[in-house]
């Protein structure tokens, strides 16, 4: 990643001091994080950045884990031990374990106390999806939503026209189709339902109008029309938009090799294909089907705060400030597809502005704001294994093994025996 000047300039003059206070003892941040395909070396970036400017501290990671999942089960399991990170960047989905358990430390008396903070632009929307019981509990590190992606050159092979892609399901399976009639090892289309926590699912849901549970979370809410919309909707990704059962991995290299027409995937890879497609083809991004009354889930993590200690608790608020603000949230963008919750960056010519003009692709997810809601968390102590459950009962349909009209109650049905007993 090029450095801006911006960044060597803003640690310039803290450095000067570096000897003097490297002399003194360094307080340790202990930081935990999860999917370092995309994040392992944005994160020693940004620490490397911090530790320049504030060398009386020093960031050590402990070892990421491969999902969100993985991370918020290991944070479970430090708590047990009395080994807690002194931060971790959970996934938005699962801060809600940690505060129903008492885990995660508030961050509401660091935020008032410090005269900085106010000042780097957080949206107020974006800072209230890490919110819990009236309590700042998350700062947004990384903010997605859901958008599809194009190959450009096979829309426009195919007879698509690039100027006016298509607004729905209906438009979209029908040009799957046509660019997979190119022949050869061309495919048409693929949607990554699978990736982590539901999300796909839920923007399913959500964009058809619905939500996972009823509104005192008594009961499971996706067995009505939105849901079955969202289920006939993967189905006929397979029946009739070219879809193949295919991994992740294998769907990202089919689209980023050139031999993929369409892909719905998160903003989250999009710096990261932009730079594996290079010159094979023309890029280009477009919204994510919604109904009117729809609504997409926002992805990706936030900091939280895990340490106990006054001291502790300083350093790492300093860390998150840091790595959530207009310095961390620039090196974020330009690195990965995700935007920030200090918003106010996107709009300086110091800072992301220039990056967002050159890079229109990214535009699409942030005017996909105003559309946006939680990803959702199940209660109770089964939230996790409630996402496995509908992940097993998705892949049936994905793989053609049940029909969507089968599987749909009986997905209901295992859901809501896994919720919290309402006796």
């Amino acid at each position: 990643m090029k450095r801006r000047t911006l960044l060597a300039g803003g640690v310039a003059a803290a450095t000067l001091a570096a000897p003097a206070l490297r002399a003194q003892s360094q307080t340790e941040i202990k930081v935990l994080y999860s999917t370092p395909d995309l994040f392992k070396v944005l994160h020693e970036q940004i620490a490397a950045e911090f530790m320049k400017a504030n060398p009386q501290y020093k960031v050590t990671f402990l070892a990421p884990l491969p999902a969100y999942e993985e991370a918020a089960q290991a944070t479970l399991r430090a708590a047990v031990t009395n080994t807690l990170p002194d931060v971790a960047y959970q996934g938005l989905n699962r801060q809600r374990v940690f505060f129903d358990r008492g885990l995660a430390q508030p961050l509401d008396a660091l935020i008032a106390a410090d005269p900085d903070f106010k000042n780097y632009g957080h949206s107020p929307g974006l800072l209230d999806v890490g919110r819990f019981g009236g309590k700042q509990l998350g700062i947004g590190f990384s903010v997605s939503t859901p958008i599809i992606y194009y190959n450009a050159d096979l829309v426009t092979k195919a007879g698509g026209d690039t100027a006016a892609l298509p607004a729905d399901w209906d438009g979209i399976f029908a040009l799957a189709r046509k660019v997979k009639a190119l022949g050869g090892p061309v495919q048409g289309f693929h949607f990554d339902w699978d990736i982590t926590g539901n999300w796909m699912w839920q923007a399913l849901v959500f964009s058809n109008g619905g939500t996972m549970l009823t509104a005192d979370e008594k009961k499971v809410a996706f067995d009505g029309p939105a849901g079955k919309s969202a289920i006939d909707a993967l189905n006929r990704m397979v029946t009739e938009g070219t879809m193949r059962d295919v991994a992740q991995s294998v769907s990202l290299q089919d689209f980023t090799s050139g031999t993929m027409g369409i892909w719905g995937h998160s903003t989250s890879r999009l710096g990261g294909v932009t730079k594996q497609v290079g010159d094979k083809f023309k890029l280009i991004t477009g919204p994510f089907p919604t109904q009117p009354d729809g609504r997409l889930p926002l992805g990706g993590n936030v900091a939280m705060l895990f340490a106990k200690d006054p001291a502790k608790q300083k350093a790492a608020w300093e860390y998150i400030k840091f790595a959530t603000g207009p310095i961390g949230a620039t090196m974020m963008v330009q690195a990965t597809g995700y935007f920030p919750s200090a918003l106010a960056a996107a709009d300086d010519p110091k800072l992301l502005k220039p990056y967002y003009e050159k890079n229109p692709n990214h535009m699409v997810a942030i005017r996909q704001l105003p559309k946006s809601t939680g990803w959702y968390a199940f209660p109770g102590d089964n939230g996790i294994k409630i996402t496995d459950v509908i992940k097993d009962h998705l892949q049936s349909v994905v793989a053609q093994k049940a029909k969507p009209d089968a599987v749909l109650p009986q997905m209901t049905k295992d859901v809501q025996a896994l919720l919290p007993s309402q006796s």
